[in-house]
């Protein structure tokens, strides 16, 4: 298809197919995010919060399967399960069970206890500003390390298809983001991330819907996924060029660690604040239990294709390199594209002319840039390419030879998962700052306008820091967000479930368990990662704990996290009467 001559050369050199119609998916989706942001602007803190309870289940159903599909459910989840094969069912797993776990365990009964935040529920169920303070840390703490991740998606995304340093994406992104979060607050978010769901909905289903005809003959990727014969050919191809199958599991993880990671996610899913706090946008329980369903079903679309699209991108990133001449590689355009962005690397190591696809990385850090560099590579394998995992699910339509506009899709619909729980995140670190700590410990008797203004700040603050870390991240997008998981099941969800079903549990119990499990398990995933987090040359120490990665440590510190808690609780007084009482009115069923 054609575009205007406008397309072709005013605005610079557009030998890019995918880049204009980019230009105009980005322009197009932008515009409206920034229109309803607009159109949403609130004067109250109930609007900013929490949307005014006003949202109905079918939207906030939307809505919540935009905030909880984020960029690594986007961006990096088929790519981790391409590069896994059968370990990677660990993110599909965990992700999944941790949303029904949240939707049966706690949206309902939170949505009942009717406040704002999830400190707010901490601090009045367990009758303690302290076990509030120390939640509202844990919610700030959480919620950064989390949106790192999304700001790191949103400059992979600029970065390749808008052809701009991965850091002006990322701040381009933080531009966007600020406008509909600070005018609109939860209520612009909400209604924004409605549209966002549907653009990156449509954005995943439609090349793997043309893949899964182009390598099966099938258009429906989960029949053909797992009816089709692409696992035995991609299996054959594996074991051919020196890797295991790709379907064979514990390939590159232990039992254990796959456990503890499967856990972990599940957990911290059940746990995450910005999830949480949209079961209190809806009207009543029931309504939240209705929306609970519709955001299951909605996220099932992205989750039952997901491991179609890894293994379809796998079969084809192969077929499309390996063995190919150093001459017939550089000549593939999305190959110059992304070896523009740093995310893909090759080299013909051994001289042969011929570029290998191998088990092993091919290239080390350089020691001054700590980048992966060609001039530093891995002689012990044959391995020549390098391949972010970031980058599977936005390179895949161009590996395929797909239309231009279906690429620049996939761009947008990165952007919408990034942008979406971005915002649902900077606005539990507002929340967190203005309403559980700022106006209750230093200000309560701030106007409307004051509180607003305050949010506001907070919300622009930590999209700076969210900035930074999206240009400087302790990892690739899915690892960074797997490390918020563990956070998030360390510390939230041993204190919510214990709040809700044992009404025994105290605040020495609840204060005990969250600082424990929130500092055995970030103090381990900085250790394991010090060479990434804080710059260091190299990790304070490898995996200790039975082998666990960082990835999977958070199991380890929601346990850690239950037996504190009951044990605290039950060395400690009880509960006062009331506070019992207002548990078990929490889960007992409204009578209408």
């Amino acid at each position: 298809m054609n575009l205007p001559a406008f397309f072709s050369t005013a605005t610079g050199d557009f030998s890019d197919p995918a880049r204009p119609w980019t230009f105009v998916f980005v322009l197009i989706t932008f515009s409206v995010y920034l229109y309803i942001g607009w159109r949403s602007r609130v004067k109250e803190t109930k609007g900013f919060y929490v949307a005014g309870q006003g949202v109905p289940a079918l939207a906030n159903g939307a809505a919540t399967a935009a905030d909880w599909m984020s960029a690594a459910s986007f961006i990096s989840m088929a790519g981790l399960i391409s590069f896994m094969g059968y370990d990677g069912s660990i993110y599909l797993m965990g992700w999944t069970g941790g949303y029904v776990l949240l939707a049966l365990l706690l949206a309902p009964y939170l949505r009942k206890f009717g406040k704002y935040t999830v400190p707010d529920f901490v601090g009045e169920r367990y009758y303690s500003e302290t076990a509030r303070v120390v939640a509202a840390i844990c919610a700030i703490f959480v919620s950064l390390t989390y949106v790192a991740g999304q700001m790191r998606g949103v400059g992979v995304v600029f970065s390749r298809f808008l052809e701009i340093p991965i850091w002006q994406g990322v701040v381009t992104g933080m531009v966007i983001v600020a406008f509909f979060a600070v005018l609109g607050g939860m209520k612009g978010i909400t209604w924004t991330q409605v549209v966002q769901y549907f653009v990156l909905i449509f954005a995943f289903l439609i090349p793997s819907v043309a893949i899964a005809k182009l390598l099966t003959g099938n258009p429906i990727p989960q029949l053909a996924f797992t009816f089709g014969d692409i696992a035995p050919r991609l299996n054959a191809l594996q074991t051919d060029l020196g890797f295991t199958e790709y379907t064979q599991p514990f390939q590159g993880k232990s039992m254990l660690d796959v456990l503890c990671i499967t856990f972990a996610l599940m957990v911290g899913t059940a746990g995450l604040p910005h999830v949480i706090v949209r079961f209190y946008t809806v009207p009543d329980m029931r309504a939240a239990r209705y929306s609970a369903g519709w955001a299951l079903f909605f996220i099932a679309l992205l989750y039952t294709t997901a491991p179609a699209l890894g293994m379809f991108a796998r079969y084809n990133l192969i077929n499309s390199i390996n063995g190919k001449s150093v001459e017939e590689v550089q000549s593939l355009g999305w190959v110059r594209s992304w070896e523009q962005t740093g995310l893909l690397k090759y080299a013909d190591k051994d001289g042969d002319g011929k570029i290998s696809f191998a088990p092993g990385e091919a290239f080390k850090n350089n020691p001054e840039t700590k980048k992966i560099d060609v001039n530093f590579p891995d002689g012990e394998n044959s391995n020549e390419v390098y391949f972010d995992r970031d980058i599977i699910v936005l390179s895949t339509p161009e590996v395929a030879a797909l239309a231009p506009w279906v690429i620049a899709l996939v761009a947008a619909g990165g952007l919408a998962a990034a942008l979406s729980t971005a915002a649902g995140l900077l606005l539990v670190i507002s929340s967190s700052v203005a309403h559980d700590l700022y106006v209750r410990y230093f200000d309560r008797e701030a106007s409307e306008a004051k509180k607003l203004l305050i949010g506001r700040i907070n919300i622009c603050l930590a999209i700076v820091a969210a900035g930074y870390f999206g240009v400087n991240p302790p990892g690739f997008v899915a690892q960074v967000v797997a490390f918020a998981f563990g956070l998030a099941a360390s510390s939230f969800f041993p204190i919510l479930l214990l709040g809700i079903f044992d009404k025994r549990t105290n605040r020495e119990g609840a204060i005990a368990g969250m600082v424990t499990g929130l500092l055995f398990t970030s103090i381990y995933i900085i250790g394991c990662r010090a060479d990434k987090i804080i710059g260091l040359d190299a990790p304070l120490f490898e995996p200790w704990f039975f082998g666990i990665s960082p990835e999977g440590i958070g199991a380890i510190g929601c346990l850690v996290n239950f037996v504190v808690t009951i044990v605290v609780s039950r060395l400690t007084p009880a509960p006062p009467r009331e506070v019992q009482d207002f548990v078990d009115s929490v889960r007992m069923p409204t009578v209408t």
